[in-house]
């Protein structure tokens, strides 16, 4: 029921700052909690940040806590992870993804995008 895209993702210099954004297909995009994930080569896939449905509850894992925040506008139907202060670990693919509930594992999400690539040189 919702189609998820990802962009914004690029090759940037250690330090440097990407938004990524992910546009929501449809017209329910209020009722889904939003998480962002990534998976570089090699990893599993982790949990880098989650909103709720209204953006009053955030959630950040600590690899990224303080450099990354996560934001929506549901009248945009859009998710935004504004990364800063980049590290070549942060270097993978980013999916967003769309739960009723939410959460911070990926088995709690219905929706996928397709992902972007983010690279950070060192």
């Amino acid at each position: 029921q919702v189609q998820l895209v990802e962009s914004g993702g690029g090759l940037v210099q250690a330090g440097g700052s990407l938004r990524l954004s992910c546009a929501a297909s449809g017209r329910t995009f209020s009722s889904y909690a939003m998480g962002w994930f990534r998976q570089a080569p090699g990893k599993e896939r982790e949990s880098v940040a989650a909103i709720s449905r209204t953006g009053g509850t955030t959630y950040y894992a600590d690899s990224v806590k303080g450099r990354f925040t996560i934001s929506r506008d549901n009248a945009k139907n859009t998710v935004y992870l504004q990364m800063n202060s980049l590290k070549p670990e942060d270097t993978a693919v980013y999916y967003c993804a769309a739960g009723y509930y939410g959460g911070v594992r990926p088995n709690e999400y219905s929706y996928w995008g397709q992902g972007t690539q983010v690279t950070v040189s060192s």
